[in-house]
């Protein structure tokens, strides 16, 4: 267990001069102790300044909070008060003092897409060659040591840090973890000591949080300019216009390795071959040709675990030891993922693609696997950005032979306006069909499939529930599709 420290060793002065001692750290009321610090910051609906005469009387010995809290506090009486312009980073800051123990080698992955998968790799290939590592994020926290997330993909600090102090503990040494958007804005990674960092691609999303694309790109460029200013790794993928531009910026200070399809990058993929469950990759390296056959479905999976291969080699791995392991590799869970297989012999896919681009991108690459028609499944989470559903629609008509919409997590909006703002999307009424319940549309499109055919099932990927209203239901894509195959084929589950 950490040591009680004071607070000022964490970074942290009051307006009054008082260094009290501190044996806990929280942001949420309902947890302080007596000794503890409490931080009031800002939440979606309330202001933690608001229960702060709460947390006062259950014990605790400081307050931490920003501008807004303190015209909120003014009046009480706060025998220790941290008033911080920054208050998120001041506490991720602090977290990390007071807990001490991280693992030695932490990277951090950034992106629209492609963050869970190039984590997942990481932490695969590490463990191949026998470090104890694990990945952090979307699928919670999986390797060497594992524990469930609550569908946070980047953890509040608090959670964060005492996470790598746990995984440390339990001799964990290495560390791939996703830096979303939302984490990188709320400043939950600062403190954390990255060695190395990646940008995966960037497009449209979370235009229901962030205010601009602008302001989207920003949060994730904080990773490079926040967090890992000087003497840092960067892996970034230029084929992106964006992401080229920050690589430039980056070299200016830090050591840069590049991957695409440019033949300026550092690592070039020059040739791919696909097959029904894998593929034929063809890279340069430091001009070097190298040729693999790996176990994954789609081109930008090829471009995740490229990518990975390069994160693990610039955190001290050598090249040929790990390119050399590429073919024992396993698909990530939800992500491109084959479910199932009919009799006949189509396929099945299933993949969290949930945004414009990523659904391009997934059917784009899943189209070189099928030799007959391409059928796509997809919906929209509601209270979301709006804008983005009829680009998706757009997405999954110009680049499959037929779109069903339906449901994905439609929450408190009414799942037919979802429906029909993805609907406006696509201009042939000959390649769209509705159907809002989830498990009567993937069984249709199922039964929909011929010799040679595929079906990707868009949006939920690993998810295991569905949320409708306040509740969340049991729901699989992977274990209805794998249903819907065999009721529909005559196979006794």
């Amino acid at each position: 267990m950490p040591k009680n420290k004071s607070l000022s060793s964490l970074g942290l002065h009051t307006v009054n001069g008082n260094d009290p001692v501190i044996n806990k750290i929280v942001f949420d009321s309902r947890q302080a102790v007596p000794g503890c610090l409490f931080a009031a910051l800002k939440g979606g609906s309330f202001h933690g300044a608001q229960f702060v005469e709460a947390v006062l009387d259950a014990g605790a010995s400081a307050i931490l909070t920003d501008k807004e809290g303190e015209l909120i506090l003014k009046g009480i009486k706060i025998e220790a008060l941290v008033v911080k312009e920054d208050a998120r980073r001041a506490l991720a800051k602090a977290v990390s003092l007071f807990l001490e123990k991280q693992p030695e080698t932490i990277v951090a992955i950034t992106g629209t897409n492609g963050k869970t998968s190039v984590a997942t790799f990481c932490r695969q290939l590490w463990n191949e060659v026998g470090i104890e590592a694990i990945n952090i994020g979307t699928t919670g926290v999986e390797g060497s040591w594992s524990t469930p997330l609550n569908n946070y993909t980047t953890p509040d600090p608090v959670k964060l840090h005492q996470l790598l102090h746990n995984a440390a503990s339990e001799g964990v040494t290495h560390v791939a973890m996703e830096a979303s958007s939302h984490g990188l804005d709320q400043r939950r990674l600062d403190g954390v000591e990255i060695k190395t960092t990646a940008f995966t691609n960037f497009s449209r999303d979370h235009l229901d949080y962030h205010n601009s694309y602008e302001d989207y790109f920003n949060a994730k460029k904080g990773l490079f300019e926040r967090l890992c200013p000087k003497e840092k790794v960067g892996v970034f993928n230029i084929d992106n216009r964006e992401i080229k531009d920050l690589a430039d910026w980056y070299a200016l200070n830090n050591h840069v390795l590049t991957i695409g399809h440019d033949e300026t990058a550092d690592l070039v993929i020059l040739s791919q071959k696909f097959y029904p469950k894998s593929q034929d990759i063809r890279f340069s390296f430091r001009n070097k040709i190298h040729q693999k056959t790996i176990n994954l479905i789609g081109a930008f999976q090829a471009e995740n675990l490229l990518m990975a291969a390069l994160l693990v080699i610039s955190s001290g791995q050598e090249e040929s030891s790990i390119f050399e392991i590429l073919e024992n590799i396993k698909p990530v869970r939800g992500r491109m993922e084959l479910a199932a297989t009919k009799k006949n012999g189509a396929t099945v896919y299933v993949d969290y693609a949930h945004t414009p681009d990523a659904i391009e991108v997934a059917l784009k690459s899943l189209k070189p696997h099928i030799l007959g028609k391409l059928i796509v499944v997809i919906g929209a989470g509601g209270e979301r950005d709006e804008g983005k559903r009829p680009l998706m629609g757009m997405a999954a008509e110009q680049n499959s032979d037929f779109v069903i919409i339906t449901d994905d997590n439609p929450r408190n909006e009414d799942p037919s306006v979802i429906h029909q703002m993805i609907k406006n999307g696509i201009q042939n009424d000959n390649k769209v069909k509705v159907i809002a319940d989830r498990a009567e549309a993937i069984l249709t499109a199922v039964d929909l499939l011929e010799v040679g055919d595929g079906l990707l099932i868009a949006g939920k990927g690993h998810e295991t529930e569905q949320v409708i209203g306040e509740n969340n239901f049991p729901f699989d894509d992977f274990e209805q599709a794998s249903l819907s195959v065999a009721s529909l084929d005559g196979i006794e589950q």
